[in-house]
């Protein structure tokens, strides 16, 4: 009987021992566990996908790029590289507000016939009545050549300050198909042909208007782009280094505002994507209206 008790107080303390160093190595787990969960977006760059890191020289206009390295370690040579870099460095931030045209009635094949409906008229002519609100010292306002493009920005600027005459027109703009969608649409499946020839134009846009400021600019400028939805969604996902094939993702309405700013050092930040709480919700929309409706 007192060897059965030996044995069973041996046994109770050896499963004691094993529970006590599980939960011991459970917890040591645990802690790795957190600390990678907790750093890993901020710490270890190991665990982060290359394509997530963001590219510094995006507008290939980062001073490092621009300037010749020093070529040996001498205080001359590192006092010339350093005075090259610091000129070539940026002082002003460059803000560029994407508005979409409004809605407008697709009556016909051909661009000439895509006017803006009344709906669209409003839509427009509230935009403007906000952008007027946000009394924003413009310096540029480029619409895409495309009819929808062009009345809303006539309507937009009779609202706002900013000579009309100074509107520039850039056929860059026009809407198409920007590149793929992933992940694909049944409804929309363009031939390849019109990504190659769309994608390239559009392409060349976001290389036109999207990079820091330029040396001599000494305060920050805000430019207006009147376009089309497909170009801006390409334009939000480029400028932000987001992968370009998600644009089809997104979506905004008529006469949305979208608000991205471009810092002195490339870094891109959005302020408002699609904006559109200036428009009564009995007057929102996104896509071609089905029927003329009242509103035509």
């Amino acid at each position: 009987m007192v060897v059965w008790t030996r044995l069973y107080r041996l046994s109770a303390i050896t499963a004691g021992a094993g529970a006590g160093l599980a939960t011991y190595y459970y917890h040591k787990i645990s802690e790795k566990e957190n600390v990678v969960h907790n750093s890993w977006t901020t710490i270890d760059h190991k665990l982060i996908n290359p394509c997530s890191i963001w590219n510094k020289d995006w507008d290939c206009r980062d001073p490092k790029s621009l300037v010749r390295p020093p070529k040996n370690d001498s205080v001359e040579e590192q006092n010339r590289y350093n005075a090259a870099i610091e000129a070539c460095r940026p002082k002003a931030t460059r803000h560029i507000i994407l508005v979409r045209h409004g809605e407008y009635l697709d009556a016909g094949e051909e661009d000439d016939t895509h006017h803006l409906t009344a709906r669209g008229r409003a839509q427009a002519t509230l935009t403007g009545k906000r952008l007027k609100e946000l009394d924003l010292p413009w310096d540029t306002v480029v619409a895409s050549t495309m009819v929808r493009a062009q009345e809303t920005a006539n309507l937009i600027l009779n609202e706002i300050d900013f000579d009309s005459k100074k509107k520039k027109n850039c056929p860059y703009l026009r809407e198409g198909a920007p590149i793929p969608p992933q992940p694909p649409v049944g409804h929309w499946k363009p031939e390849s042909s019109q990504f190659f020839r769309d994608g390239a134009r559009i392409e060349t846009a976001f290389r036109r208007y999207f990079h820091r400021a330029n040396v001599n600019q000494e305060h920050d400028s805000y430019t207006m782009i009147v376009g089309h939805g497909n170009v801006i969604r390409y334009f939000v996902c480029r400028a932000l280094q987001f992968p370009s094939e998600a644009w089809l993702r997104l979506s905004i309405n008529h006469a949305s505002i979208t608000w991205l700013s471009i810092g002195p050092t490339g870094r891109v930040t959005i302020k408002t994507l699609g904006d559109s709480g200036h428009i009564p919700a009995n007057l929102l929309t996104f896509k071609i209206p089905r029927d003329s409706g009242k509103f035509v």
